[in-house]
């Protein structure tokens, strides 16, 4: 039974998704509501837990007004929308390492012992990447909490639509972050819908998959 109830859960988040690039304007999500979804979305896994998801809400007018230029065949979303969020990785995101794990060790998740260890091996390999190298690893991370913050929105009551189309080389610093540490990998508006939406079909899974 219990495992039924979480499937069904699942379900409702999940499979009940439609496509919604219409919103309520008038309807506002509260910081505090906003900063929780987005701490539910960062318990997405990440490469040795180095978190390099950056997230930079905008839902004044003055900011959407600044993003509008830069997505073109997505304003409808960016003029309706409770947010529009930035989704950026943080090709130095290596930095936060220390503190990560001293946070692992302070809740007792991680021995220090353990801890010296890992961050004695893994922040000399992250800077020793390439800059596509990093760019993969970040690309990757932020798009599984991307994901989880879109299945988080629909279990609060909003609905997203996942935007690929806007001007790469100039959202970083539009919103006054560093373009050359920063990468844009999606943008997520979020809110009310005013609409229905549209579901839209998927290939079979005996179509995609090979046993071996």
């Amino acid at each position: 039974m219990a495992k039924e109830l979480v499937k069904n859960d699942f379900a409702d988040v999940t499979f009940g998704r439609k496509s919604v690039r219409l919103y309520d304007e008038t309807y506002k999500i509260s910081h505090e509501e906003m900063l929780e979804m987005i701490q539910e979305a960062t318990t997405a896994p990440s490469s040795v837990n180095m978190q390099p998801w950056r997230f930079v809400v905008v839902e004044s007018e003055e900011a959407k007004a600044k993003l509008k230029p830069l997505i073109r065949f997505n304003t409808k979303q960016n003029d309706t929308s409770s947010a529009m969020v930035l989704i950026f990785g943080d090709l130095q995101c290596y930095e936060l390492g220390e503190e990560i794990y001293n946070q692992a060790v302070a809740e007792g998740k991680m021995p220090e012992e353990v801890r010296d260890q890992q961050l004695a091996s893994i922040i000399p390999y992250y800077k020793s990447f390439t800059k596509a190298q990093m760019n993969d690893v970040v690309k990757v991370d932020s798009s599984l909490a991307a994901m989880q913050f879109m299945l988080t929105a629909r279990a609060h009551g909003y609905e997203t639509n996942p935007i690929c189309g806007f001007e790469a080389d100039a959202l970083a610093e539009t919103f006054g972050l560093d373009k050359e540490r920063y990468v844009p990998v999606i943008i997520l508006s979020v809110g009310k819908a005013k609409e229905s939406g549209y579901t839209s079909v998927r290939l079979p899974a005996e179509k995609i998959t090979e046993f071996k």
